[in-house]
């Protein structure tokens, strides 16, 4: 897969109501176990923390697959001696 496909299904998934309803509905859940869990449970609330920063890398990659994809077609557009 070149990095203008990539882009186009980066932005495809990033566009998808489903997708984004996901990462929401994950989110929130994980926040309220956060903030439900007692003051002896630091080794779950230390699990819900890695899946939070787990859903923040994943939308994080995707959106720089697109920002890759944009910055390789104004590239192309340059002229090749700047």
């Amino acid at each position: 897969m070149d990095e203008r496909q990539r882009e186009e299904h980066a932005k495809r998934l990033l566009s998808d109501p489903l997708f984004l309803e996901s990462f929401d509905v994950l989110r929130t859940e994980l926040l309220t176990r956060w903030e439900n869990s007692s003051s002896n449970e630091s080794e779950a609330r230390e699990s819900i923390w890695l899946g939070l920063q787990l859903l923040s890398r994943i939308k994080y990659h995707l959106e720089s697959v697109v920002t890759t994809g944009k910055m390789t077609d104004i590239l192309k557009k340059q002229s090749p001696y700047i």
